[in-house]
């Protein structure tokens, strides 16, 4: 019977190593798959006489071929991986948007420009203005597109993130389960090796989504994100959602709800789909949004600025080509008072000062009392000061101002400042009748016939500004400028000069240097509407050698003009410093504005691509290595087949031997 028990055993023994070939085999493809090993004893011996001799084997386990080191260095190059391709696939489309010739600015721009060179030509000609202000729409609808792109952008991800909320909940709830049915079967003895296989691969599932920390406790897995916000503990899952920012309803923020209370994790998810959707957020939509609004603010004021310094066609004052960058509505959407504030409390407005030196960045203010706030640059959080509301004048942060609209605050009380966030989006082009289009210099001078000397002038500037965005202001002025032309300058002898105004009053003298350029500025007097006595400046040149009594009449420039000089004015803001000016820097024009944003979204999805690439090659080589232990290799599990094949018809011969031998006696009796 002995050498029947050897052999029944054996044949125990290679059915089992047979099934578990098998089962290896089948799950070649099978996603987290561990291959399983049979693990064999000896039976104890028989001891006949002096020598001991075996009673066959026996199955002691089917054993998971795994190693957690290798299994957590796959979870994590998994996380690494799924964060650089989220964010490389975003990060292409924003390059590829503001780099195409057919989709970026840069084309729109110059075509605009190009129609300012040609006018420039002729300022009467109507085909010129014509496709001046058709290149100005196109270039307003243009920035309009690409903001709408990038906002589109900005609801994907809000949309993904909501998506993938669920997707973890849905794991996580998976590995509790798993958790728990593992528990069960260890606690009666039992090696699950299915269930942890099973569990892994969710685990690695969860990695693609959001970076994990793993740690194992008791056989269950307890799962924690960001800095330690705890996942999944034992059988317990903390649920992700997703809600608007309490700091910028715009975007999307992750909370953690932990029983009865919540948590915001957004700053510190980090790893899978959703850390890196969150780090293109930061790292290159807002950048963009922010850098292309600041680009269309700059072209929108210079220009308009500059058209209000020129005359019309009809002899009056130009007006605006594109949209007021500070219109009611505008001042009071650049900025977002937090949900915890006061519910008492009002809003900011935001007023822009100066576009030369407005940065591509959100601000945050912090209110330390009614009246007193500091404030931070969220682009490199630095803080830009204590300043007091209500101060006069207001403080210029970056080129804006802020003042309360309604209601008070209080201490404690948040606002996100967003100056050129909506800009892009809110350029329009307003101006629809060519001949409104400022191409003339407001101011004409000319030699008075019969002056003696070699004395000219250059052609006149006024020197004091129209605010384009201020009417009364800018009214004003042009009452005050039309009024008082024309102006005489009269040289009371070689070297000395009297201004006369229309009525013929002396208002003004001073002296030159014959032979030289001479640089004047003439302050010309007026009343305002109350009263007050004020003077608007014209410049010039004097230059050669007048004479006594030699004189240069300044006036109005007469309507329908082929002065271009405003022309040539707005065709110089192509290349004039007006973007990004600093106390070190005077800024860039422009064109090289809108070349460094491309160049910074360019840099940055050149980074995205290297760190895909070396993360693909690291999760690859993660994964062959878990696959060079774990894996099924099909060529061994074909030998282990054909082993154990021979193996179960040895066992097979050794009862039958058995058998005959067992009939050889039973015969003999």
């Amino acid at each position: 019977m002995s050498l029947l028990n050897i052999g029944m055993s054996g044949l125990a023994a290679g059915h089992s190593s047979l099934l578990t070939t098998g089962n290896n085999i089948a799950n070649v493809d099978t996603a987290g798959y561990s291959r399983q090993q049979t693990v064999q004893s000896s039976k104890g011996s028989n001891q006949y006489g002096n020598v001991f001799i075996g009673s066959g084997t026996t199955l002691s386990d089917v054993r998971r071929v795994y190693n957690s080191y290798l299994d957590a260095q796959l979870q994590t190059t998994t996380s690494l991986n799924s964060d650089a391709q989220a964010y490389l696939g975003q990060a292409t489309q924003v390059d590829k948007l503001l780099s195409d010739g057919s989709t970026g600015i840069s084309k729109t721009l110059q075509s605009f420009f190009s129609s300012l060179q040609t006018l420039s030509g002729n300022a009467n000609d109507t085909a010129a203005r014509q496709a001046l202000l058709t290149n100005a729409q196109g270039l307003s609808s243009r920035f309009n597109a690409i903001s709408q792109q990038l906002t589109q952008q900005g609801s994907y991800i809000n949309d993904q993130l909501g998506s993938m909320a669920e997707q973890v909940n849905k794991l996580a709830a998976t590995v509790a389960s798993y958790n728990k049915k593992i528990s069960e079967v260890s606690g009666s003895g039992g090696t699950p090796n299915e269930l942890l296989d099973q569990r892994n691969e969710t685990v690695r599932q969860l990695s693609e989504l959001v970076g994990t920390q793993v740690t194992e406790n008791n056989g269950s897995l307890d799962i924690y994100l960001g800095s330690g916000q705890p996942l999944v503990i034992g059988n317990t899952v903390n649920a992700l959602r997703v809600e608007a920012d309490k700091a910028d309803p715009t975007r999307s923020a992750i909370i953690m709800d932990r029983g009865s209370s919540t948590i915001d994790i957004t700053s510190v998810v980090s790893g899978g789909e959703m850390g890196g959707l969150l780090r293109y957020r930061d790292d290159v939509l807002t950048p963009a949004v922010n850098g292309l609004g600041r680009i269309a603010m700059v072209v929108a004021d210079q220009v308009n600025k500059q058209l209000g310094q020129g005359l019309d066609q009809s002899g009056n004052f130009g007006s605006a080509l594109f949209s007021d960058i500070n219109s009611a509505l505008a001042i009071s959407q650049r900025s977002i008072a937090s949900a915890h504030n006061n519910p008492a409390s009002g809003n900011l407005d935001v007023t822009i000062k100066d576009t030369g030196k407005l940065a591509s960045s959100d601000y945050q203010v912090t209110f330390t009392s009614a009246t007193g706030y500091s404030v931070r640059r969220l682009s490199d959080n630095s803080d830009m000061g204590s300043f007091t509301l209500g101060a006069t004048p207001a403080p210029v942060i970056d080129g804006f101002s802020l003042s309360l609209d309604s209601g008070p605050v209080a201490a404690g009380d948040t606002f996100k400042i967003t100056p050129t966030r909506g800009a892009a989006a809110d350029m329009t082009t307003v101006m629809t009748d060519i001949k409104r289009l400022a191409t003339a210099a407001p101011l004409t001078s000319t030699n008075a016939q019969g002056n003696d000397g070699t004395g000219t002038v250059s052609q006149p500037n006024l020197s004091t500004s129209l605010d384009i965005y201020d009417p009364v202001q800018r009214q004003e002025v042009q009452n005050a400028v039309k009024a008082a032309m024309p102006i005489r300058l009269m040289m009371t002898s070689g070297t000395a000069y009297e201004v006369f105004d229309a009525k013929g009053t002396s208002i003004g003298s001073g002296s030159i240097v014959p032979g030289q350029n001479n640089d004047l500025n003439i302050q010309v007097p007026y009343t305002d509407g109350s009263g007050a006595a004020k003077t608007f400046g014209v410049a010039m040149t004097l230059s050669g050698s007048p004479a006594r009594d030699d004189s240069f009449n300044i006036a109005m420039t007469a309507p329908g003009s082929t002065d271009n000089r405003n022309t040539q004015a707005l065709l110089g803001l192509q290349t004039k410093a007006t973007v990004g000016a600093t106390a070190t820097s005077p800024g860039v024009s422009l064109t090289d504005a809108y070349g460094g944003l491309v160049s910074s979204v360019g840099s940055k999805t050149k980074q995205g691509q290297m760190d895909a690439t070396a993360t693909g090659a690291i999760l690859t080589q993660a994964r062959d290595s878990r696959d060079s232990l774990s894996g099924v290799d099909l060529d061994e599990e074909t030998g282990n087949l054909i082993k154990y094949q021979q193996y179960y018809s040895a066992s097979s011969q050794i009862i039958k031997s058995a058998q005959e031998i067992f009939s050889t006696l039973l015969n003999a009796l």
